[in-house]
């Protein structure tokens, strides 16, 4: 195995970007995530909707990839994905999850915590016929999570899905749609030199959010 061409204990980063604080950030998490991507997007992150989505099987094994965040409002995170996948059953089983965001060039991360909920038909209809028709038709021709014989089993099926969708509409499959974490918990992180970084964490209960800092 090569030599990585540094050490990985002399690879870091001295965080001096910005800085956090719980006196002014928002009152509502969600205006205070609202306005942390307002400022992604406007500093040109790469994916900034990008996450990382975290789930548990059975035996309380976790398993994280990569989604993407396709809405967000005061109920929660949406994403899409095939509900037969192997993240659709631990889900099924186990409807919470974690999210996480990072955007490395702001120096900052968010965390989030909550239950699992289904988008309803309507709305996950309204996103899929917005995708493009190619993506709609891999929707078909993946059994997602599953084992495949060769690349040429999964290209014969994309093939078939566009025999037998041959014009621009596409049917969303029913095994196919969206998931809304409704988050209890956030933290958002802002990186701090010397390892001193800013950690703001929310909390929900039946009054509303708490704010409190974290130790880094």
């Amino acid at each position: 195995m090569p030599e990585p061409p540094v050490p990985l204990e002399d690879l870091r980063r001295d965080y001096q970007s910005a800085s956090l604080d719980e006196r002014s950030v928002d009152p509502d998490p969600h205006r205070q995530f609202a306005q942390w991507f307002h400022a992604a997007v406007t500093a040109n992150v790469p994916e900034p909707n990008a996450m990382t989505l975290a789930t548990v099987d059975d035996r309380g094994r976790p398993a994280a990839r990569i989604v993407l965040l396709k809405d967000h409002d005061p109920r929660g995170f949406t994403f899409y994905s095939n509900f037969e996948s192997r993240k659709g059953q631990e889900l099924k089983a186990h409807p919470h999850a974690a999210l996480v965001f990072f955007w490395v060039d702001l120096e900052r991360q968010i965390r989030i915590e909550g239950a699992v909920e289904h988008v309803d038909a309507m709305t996950a209809d309204a996103y899929f016929r917005k995708r493009p028709r190619l993506s709609r038709l891999s929707a078909w021709a993946s059994p997602q999570s599953t084992p495949v014989a060769d690349r040429a089993t999964l290209e014969a099926r994309f093939d078939e899905a566009q025999r037998r969708f041959p014009g621009e509409d596409v049917a969303r499959p029913p095994h196919w749609g969206g998931y809304r974490v409704v988050p209890d918990r956030f933290e958002f992180w802002q990186g701090r030199a010397s390892r001193l970084h800013d950690r703001i964490e929310y909390g929900r209960d039946d009054t509303g959010w708490s704010v409190r800092r974290l130790a880094p």
